[in-house]
């Protein structure tokens, strides 16, 4: 659900996105969430340790940087956001690791229950995929409704989503 509400808070702030633009994300979106729990599979309970005392902070981090930039466009008035700047290489890479890098726990705990993890790896992926493109479809026709304020709408919506990430695991 979270790679939802980040897809379509995304495609809110976006505006209009192109199909083949909404199916580079959720590619993105769901190769992430099929390679993290490959890596904490593999990977054991020494790199899981390694990030997951920051992990959180990093999700946090990449979502606020996209979140404000939306936030600070809308507040502006600035003309819409262009996807092609959230979807370039870049930020797409630090995007999508930013939604998906807790699935480096899940990985972690199938390794450590000794369960095979490439069948739940991938349908954890496509799960991603078909999520994201359907949040950034909602996203975009809401954007439509609510026009130049969907970016305000968007970016505020991603830094809650931040937040919440990060006080989830402070709080516990």
């Amino acid at each position: 659900m979270d790679v939802f509400s980040v897809s379509a808070a995304t495609g809110c702030g976006m505006g209009k996105i192109e199909r083949g633009q909404m199916l580079r994300l959720a590619a993105a979106f769901g190769a992430f969430h099929v390679f993290m729990p490959l890596i904490g599979w593999f990977a054991g309970d020494r790199v899981a340790a390694l990030i997951t005392g920051y992990d959180h902070w990093l999700a946090f981090l990449l979502l606020a940087f996209v979140g404000g930039r939306m936030l600070i466009e809308g507040i502006r008035g600035d003309d819409a956001v262009d996807p092609s700047r959230i979807l370039e290489l870049r930020s797409l890479l630090l995007f999508s690791l930013a939604v998906s890098v807790d699935s480096i726990a899940v990985g972690l705990s199938f390794g450590l229950e000794g369960v095979p993890i490439l069948f739940p790896s991938v349908l954890i992926g496509v799960t991603a995929f078909v999520f994201t493109y359907i949040g950034v479809a909602v996203g975009c026709k809401t954007g439509e409704w609510i026009g130049r304020w969907s970016q305000v709408a968007g970016g505020l919506v991603l830094l809650l989503i931040g937040l919440r990430v990060l006080l989830s695991h402070i709080m516990v």
